[in-house]
């Protein structure tokens, strides 16, 4: 059974539990609210504009269940995701809804089972109905099911008041519903002087053994992975993994173990104070723990062993399994007892048979008296008609044997005749045995012959084939050879071209060559002039800053020759003074160093002047 179909089923009851006419439709407003909720359980994102779409007000009338599972499967059935959500959620919704309706008792009742153990007996109800709507469950399920029960109240459980309900003719006709089985529960006839704490310990221990796919749960002793140390945890075992807490109130978990095909139990002797120990071994850890005693131990490693194969078996819940198996137990034993009534039946019309057979049987008897008297008459009858006839046969036979001897006469005649003829025959035999051997020589020379005009056609045909291979390769060849040629005239060609821009190239290269000799040799020209002007400058500039100098109270005036105004110019620091463009006319930097020294000339001379008439301009 998968998730959807418990799920469906949860929802069956939600959705009969708003058709409070029974009339198999529900209204399009509680249809609305109830695929919302759903959503909201499921953890599937509410799409209101679908909804609105698929339930448009202009359709008038409510909704059957028909009319609900398309949205149903695929706006929120084909969105669930396993284990997004919790299942208990969506069956506390679907039983909030069904219980108001349909979930009436006594409250001042003492046999009455509170609401919680209500909901796991409905819950425990749709796990083990069968697929089939209205659900409800066969005898054999509520028996496995009332057995757990008292077996986890460690009672004997009574089979009488069982057979008593299952023989009402309200349960043989309808089948056992859950309302039924929940009346039942709350008469109190099954747990008759049984404490009220004890039945719901026991029906929350089958609720989680069942529905929570709780294989096994108890107190263990734990030797921790760091520490050590042994402690005392609560151990939950479900197919997949092994849960322990602090407590089996399960709030506090400690850890988890997940179980796979690479996992193992095994026994281990006793140690550290220890007794009844086992072990859990995964890829990565292996855990030691130990239980109270013996039978538990069995127990513990029992189920693990049995959590691990259904790992390996790819099945998620050992109670589906069991569930599947006692169908399949069912559908077995009804075959058998189909095939039993059916073997019956056909015993039964043998044996009809060999009643009416053996009445035939008697009138049978009855006519074979009748017969033998009948008989008797036609032997005698058939003895005188025998005595007559052997006379007249006598008298035949001696016709007869004249007649013989008179055909063995014929007879040799006629062997002579067929002596003669079987000579002849073996005779034109022979002459056809020759003539089929020259006809077969004939038809061998023949075919030869055809074979060897094949052949040669063959060769003709290949010989054509070949001189036409051979012209074309001879056009090609001729092609090639014209094609060649041009290359070689246009090659040809293009190196004579190639070979005058060469020369053209290596003219204009020397040219070029000759005209940067000829500039070095102006930029080597200028440089020396340049050196010259910059040794002029400095030493006027030190003969310049020597006259500049203030004349105190009785110091001679320097004479003219000695002393000039400082003269700022600039050096061979300043790149300035310096060639810009290499590349220039000869004449060009001539002129510019000619007007340097003459610009420095009239400088000179105009600061002498005005030294020599003591007016001289210091900077």
């Amino acid at each position: 059974m998968d998730l959807r179909s418990e799920l469906l089923k949860s929802i069956w009851y939600g959705f009969t539990a708003l058709d409070l006419e029974k009339s198999g439709k529900v209204s399009k407003s509680q249809l609305k609210v109830l695929s919302h909720n759903l959503c909201t359980v499921l953890s599937i994102p509410h799409d209101p504009v679908a909804l609105e779409e698929h339930f448009r007000d202009d359709d008038d009338g409510p909704v059957s269940s028909q009319g609900y599972m398309p949205y149903l499967n695929k706006y929120i059935l084909d969105k669930v995701i396993e284990g997004s959500f919790i299942k208990e959620n969506v069956d506390e919704l679907c039983w909030t809804l069904t219980a108001k309706k349909n979930y009436q008792t006594d409250k001042t009742s003492s046999t009455v089972l509170p609401e919680k153990d209500a909901f796991r007996l409905w819950c425990l109800f749709n796990f083990l109905s069968e697929d089939k709507y209205p659900l409800v469950m066969v005898p054999d399920e509520v028996e496995y099911l009332l057995k757990k029960i008292s077996m986890a109240m460690s009672i004997e459980f009574n089979c009488v008041e069982l057979e008593d309900f299952f023989s009402q003719d309200s349960v043989q006709q309808s089948g056992i519903t859950v309302w039924i089985f929940l009346e039942m529960m709350n008469s109190g006839k099954m747990t008759r002087g049984i404490d009220q704490s004890i039945i719901s310990m026991a029906i929350e221990e089958v609720y989680r053994e069942i529905v929570g796919d709780v294989l096994k749960e108890g107190y263990l002793w734990k030797k921790g992975q760091l520490r050590r140390n042994w402690k005392e945890r609560w151990f939950t075992l479900r197919p997949s993994n092994l849960s322990y807490y602090t407590g089996e109130d399960r709030k506090d978990c400690q850890g988890n173990i997940v179980l796979d095909g690479n996992c193992c139990v095994e026994v281990l002797p006793d140690r550290d104070g220890k007794r009844c120990m086992f072990c859990l071994k995964t890829l990565s850890k292996t855990y030691e723990m130990s239980a109270s005693d013996t039978k538990q131990r069995q127990e513990w490693t029992s189920a693990i062993q049995t959590a691990i194969r259904l790992h390996v078996e790819g099945k998620t819940s050992l109670h589906k399994d069991l569930k599947l198996k006692r169908r399949e137990q069912r559908e077995q034993r009804e075959k058998r007892r189909q095939s039993k009534e059916e073997e019956l039946l056909r015993l039964r019309a043998l044996q009809e048979e060999r009643e009416r057979k053996m009445a035939e049987l008697d009138l049978l008897k009855e006519a074979q008296k009748q017969a033998q008297v009948l008989l008797a008459q036609d032997e005698q009858r058939r003895r005188q008609q025998h005595e007559q006839l052997q006379r007249a046969l006598e008298v035949q036979l001696r016709d007869a044997e004249e007649a013989r001897v008179s055909m063995q006469a014929e007879m040799v005649l006629k062997e002579e005749e067929a002596e003669r003829q079987r000579k002849r025959i073996k005779e034109l035999e022979e002459m056809q045995k020759r003539l089929e051997e020259a006809l077969q020589l004939e038809i061998k020379a023949r075919m030869d012959e055809e074979v060897f005009r094949y052949a040669q056609a063959g060769l003709l045909a290949e010989e054509e084939e070949k001189m036409k291979a051979l012209m074309s390769l001879q056009e090609e060849q001729e092609e090639y050879i014209l094609k060649t040629q041009r290359e070689k005239q246009e090659l040809k060609q293009e190196m004579e071209v190639k070979s005058r821009s060469l020369d053209e190239a290596q003219r204009q290269l020397e040219e070029v060559r000759a005209n940067r000799h000829r500039v070095d040799q102006d930029v080597v020209a200028a440089q020396r002039k340049l050196r010259q002007a910059s040794t002029n400058v400095k030493h006027w500039n030190v003969q310049m800053n020597r006259l500049m100098r203030p004349i105190g109270p009785g110091e001679k005036r320097p004479s003219l020759g000695s002393s000039f105004s400082s003269f700022q110019i600039l050096t061979q620091r300043d790149p300035g003074l310096r060639l810009r463009r290499r590349s220039g006319s000869e004449d060009q930097d001539e002129e510019s160093k000619e007007n340097v020294d003459n610009r420095a000339g009239c400088d000179l001379e105009k600061r002498h002047s005005h030294a020599s008439n003591g007016d001289m301009d210091i900077p």
